[in-house]
């Protein structure tokens, strides 16, 4: 796995800690939410359901959860962002 570049603090556009939105997209499946509810925690585990805005395509065919996590540190997001998009019920993070 590449490593990503060290960024100094003082040129992260991220003042940690703060509040940080991910949106994923998935399949609308019954398990997804809860699914992605219980990944999330595992990286923040101050995180819970009262965090999480669902929204069904206009279809119903997608699902896109938005979260926002306590962030602490550049490196909780990105392993935050390898678990979620290496999931194979994941379509899209941003």
């Amino acid at each position: 796995m590449n490593q990503l570049p060290e960024i100094p603090p003082e040129h992260s556009l991220i003042e940690y800690p703060s509040d940080f939105p991910i949106k994923i997209m998935g399949v609308m499946q019954d398990a997804f939410a809860q699914t992605m509810l219980e990944l999330v925690s595992q990286h923040d585990p101050e995180f819970h359901a009262g965090k999480m805005e669902m929204r069904p395509s206009s279809k119903g065919t997608y699902l896109s959860v938005t979260v926002t996590i306590r962030a602490v540190n550049r490196e909780q997001i990105d392993a935050l962002y390898l678990a979620l998009t290496s999931h194979p019920m994941v379509k899209m993070v941003f």
